[in-house]
């Protein structure tokens, strides 16, 4: 057990405080008892009977507090609570050659267009994150169920120069194992979708990233975009953005993904389609004040009733 707030419990210092003034004050009320009282006669009248029951109110008042202030610390109790494990990663590809117009409006554009689409049409269960890659690869956002806040993520990507693709299959990898804890001995169903225009030029080779997720069982779908009939412009110069669908296609075919030429939410279902279900668990602070509170006033109820019972004075 654990308290969320136990900063509360310095209350309980106060309460052992309360606790010892009244050992105190019950030793000097029977000094005084013994000094003025005529015990002979006091026997005739109310013969000597145990004195230990009339403190049990004061001990029950007592422990009621504790509960109460123990309450007022957040007890909470770790249980082991059902998660989906089954997870996406999206990787756009964000280099300048994404900025040609051969695709309309662009091809970052339509990439972020067609990703959007898809992150909103998976399943609410799926747990979905965020790779932008240029000449490296960034984790934009972890895996989690706020489609929503990866949507938003997506729109908010820019440009940036290089491209490694090898990088950003390489970084969802890692991504997906860092967020699973038991990824290491028992893989949860998981899938990369990638959004490039295929031509790498930074970063650890395509066909190494293709191995390493063939060996893991994460297959790589992937999504080409342009026509590389277009001119962009570098630092003033004009650079043709080329396209290597056939990298895409290899990539996707070496790891059991699928690959499109043209974006498709009927056909990119396919992905998740695919990848399935699998529940694990995670350990959460499960809170038990009312436990607490429970306790306390039945301590307190108990402790007015012994009260009443034991501390009637002699007529």
């Amino acid at each position: 057990m654990t308290f969320l707030s136990p900063g509360w419990l310095w209350l309980l210092l106060a309460l052992a405080a309360l606790v010892a003034a009244y050992v105190v004050l019950q030793f000097r009320r029977r000094e005084n008892t013994l000094r003025f009282t005529n015990l002979a006669l006091l026997d005739r009248v109310a013969p000597l009977r145990a004195s230990w029951p009339r403190h049990i109110g004061a001990v029950l008042y007592f422990l009621a507090v504790a509960a109460l202030i123990g309450a007022m610390a957040r007890p909470a109790m770790s249980v082991e609570v059902p998660r989906e494990r089954a997870t996406i990663m999206v990787a756009i590809d964000v280099s300048p050659s994404m900025a040609a117009n051969d695709v309309d409006p662009d091809r970052l554009s339509a990439a972020k267009e067609s990703a959007r689409g898809f992150v909103d049409a998976l399943p609410d269960r799926f747990n979905v994150g965020l790779v932008a890659f240029s000449s490296t690869a960034t984790v934009v956002s972890t895996p989690n169920q706020d489609h929503q806040a990866v949507a938003d993520s997506i729109e908010s990507l820019q440009m940036s120069p290089g491209t490694a693709i090898g990088e950003g299959v390489f970084t969802s990898l890692e991504s997906i194992r860092s967020f699973d804890e038991e990824a290491g001995d028992d893989p949860p169903p998981s899938a990369i979708v990638l959004l490039s225009d295929g031509e790498n030029t930074s970063g650890r080779p395509i066909t190494s990233a293709g191995r390493t997720s063939s060996d893991i069982g994460v297959p790589v779908s992937t999504i080409a975009f342009g026509t590389g009939a277009a001119i962009i412009e570098i630092n003033g110069e004009p650079v043709e953005a080329d396209i290597d669908k056939g990298a895409l296609e290899r990539l996707a075919a070496d790891t059991s993904g699928h690959f499109y030429e043209a974006e498709s939410e009927a056909e990119l279902s396919d992905v998740y389609d695919d990848i399935g279900s699998s529940l694990g668990s995670e350990t959460v602070d499960h809170e038990i004040v009312t436990r607490f509170v429970f306790v306390g006033l039945v301590l307190a109820a108990a402790g007015a009733v012994a009260s009443m019972v034991w501390n009637q004075r002699v007529p």
